[in-house]
């Protein structure tokens, strides 16, 4: 004789109407549109506070406690293995930072300036660095500001400049696997890490040569100018600082994007790369091996190097602010800001609600051309009234990867169009955090930046072409939909 369930657990379930549906997204729109923009409180309670809205709301659908905390923890399952990548990209920064991979191609990007092409430098530089050190941030705050100090100096165009160095910050930040939005993107869709950063160079090559083209044909009417001294003393600190052994110190970077091309498993990949950054800290730089391992937990300090003759207390703040970074515990607060979003996803979506809205948003939209531009209205729409972009990945991400593979499209193309219109254009929106940050470093307002930011714009038209042609668009065969389908 079987037992009976609990009252609770056989509530009646009813499908919510699109004004019901609504509330939720409505509350998240206007607590992140007033709190987070205008209050400047903090994302994560307002992700929470979401939450609690969309809780209520399924509630009074009828579902229980134990579905919606089980919904959410299903949802926190899916993503936990990019999640353990986040963190091990902390730790890959911090001994890429200790081992000197990163110091040495800064070092080697500042020596090769050339005042005659400064803008297209800038572009190919900052990008590479952003690459490598997955920060847009850290690059533009870093060597975009050493290349600033170079325009300055050479009377040059400032807001072509900084307009490259957004658009290689962003380059190398979108396809680097240490990038917290790129793996986000790839979490948000259930998509591979590698795969997501390969489809993307169908929108971001191009947008990016187009960019270079555009630098090369305007170039700077600075062409007798001189080097600032700010970037003789950077490349002066980081010469004194570590010891330069090319082919040494560019294996951990040679291993990541092997494996990449290979397509093997990312976490052993970068902890493989770990280890080599690691021995070459020790051995190469001579740094401990005790303050080696506390620069995977808890970043790279320059106080950490021990070369003779150096003193970190002459060391000038651009440096230590190229430097200091990475670690585990970095990734912290990008983690919590996906916990707090994946909460609220699951919470919405074990309602129907996510199902009502995109069924709503997708009415009419049959072609792949359609369903590709109302994604990127989205995008665009979440990062104008949101301003955060991990939230503006997070959220369309969730909503939109059923209706891809409904329609046979695999997901790394929504992944790869959310990049496209969210990533790449929060910092030419002078509103948003990315934006105040890129005109208050590189001192140029972010609508005088905007038009040389060119790659950051253009990846759009690209995105739309490709949809129109059919170019560069991922479908499923009958056997991976099903797949994707039993991951939903």
């Amino acid at each position: 004789m079987s037992t009976p369930l609990p009252a609770e657990t056989t509530r009646e379930h009813r499908t919510p109407s699109v004004a019901v549906a609504a509330i939720p997204v409505i509350t998240l729109i206007a607590l992140l549109g007033f709190g987070y923009i205008l209050a400047e409180l903090p994302v994560e309670p307002l992700l929470v506070a979401s939450a609690i809205v969309a809780g209520i709301v399924a509630w009074r659908l009828g579902y229980t406690w134990d579905e919606i905390i089980g919904s959410v923890a299903q949802k926190i399952a899916k993503t936990m293995p990019a999640i353990l990548i986040l963190i091990t990209v902390g730790a890959l920064i911090g001994s890429w930072m200790a081992g000197g991979t990163i110091p040495m191609l800064i070092y080697y990007g500042l020596k090769i300036i050339n005042p005659a092409y400064l803008a297209l430098i800038a572009l190919v530089v900052t990008s590479i660095v952003s690459l490598c050190t997955g920060t847009s941030w850290g690059s533009a705050g870093t060597i975009g500001v050493a290349f600033m100090g170079v325009a300055v100096g050479m009377n040059a165009n400032l807001a072509m400049v900084a307009g490259a160095v957004v658009a290689g910050a962003y380059f190398g930040d979108k396809l680097s696997p240490l990038s917290d939005t790129t793996n986000i993107a790839a979490v948000a869709t259930g998509v591979n890490l590698f795969d997501h950063i390969r489809h993307m160079l169908w929108t971001t090559l191009p947008a990016f040569l187009t960019s270079a083209v555009v630098y090369l044909i305007f170039g700077l009417n600075s062409t007798g100018g001189t080097v600032p001294e700010k970037v003789n003393t950077i490349l002066a600190t980081l010469d004194a600082a570590f010891t330069w052994n090319i082919l040494l110190l560019l294996v951990p970077v040679v291993i990541v994007l092997g494996g990449a091309m290979m397509r093997k498993p990312t976490i052993p990949v970068m902890l493989i790369s770990i280890v080599v950054a690691m021995f070459n800290a020790v051995v190469v730089q001579g740094i401990s091996f005790k303050d080696t391992v506390v620069s995977t937990v808890n970043g790279f300090n320059v106080e950490m190097v021990t070369a003779s003759g150096f003193s970190a207390d002459t060391v000038i703040e651009d440096v230590t602010r190229l430097l200091n970074r990475g670690g585990m515990n970095s990734m912290m607060s990008v983690l919590l800001i996906c916990f707090c979003a994946i909460t609220f996803a699951g919470v919405i979506s074990v309602s129907g609600s996510l199902d009502v809205l995109i069924s709503r948003l997708l009415v009419g939209v049959k072609s792949t051309f359609a369903l590709i531009g109302a994604t990127i209205i989205t995008g665009l729409a979440t990062i104008g009234i949101t301003s955060n972009g991990q939230v503006s990945i997070l959220i369309p991400g969730e909503m939109l990867r059923s209706a891809y593979i409904q329609r046979g499209l695999h997901p790394k193309n929504l992944s790869r169009t959310i990049e496209d219109s969210v990533t790449v254009i929060e910092p030419i929106l002078p509103w948003t955090s990315a934006g105040a940050y890129m005109a208050g470093t590189l001192g140029v307002a972010t609508l005088s930046y905007l038009p040389w930011a060119v790659s950051n714009w253009i990846a759009i038209g690209f995105a739309l072409l490709w949809a129109a042609t059919g170019i560069g668009i991922a479908r499923l065969t009958p056997q991976e939909q099903e797949v994707f389908a039993a991951a939903e």
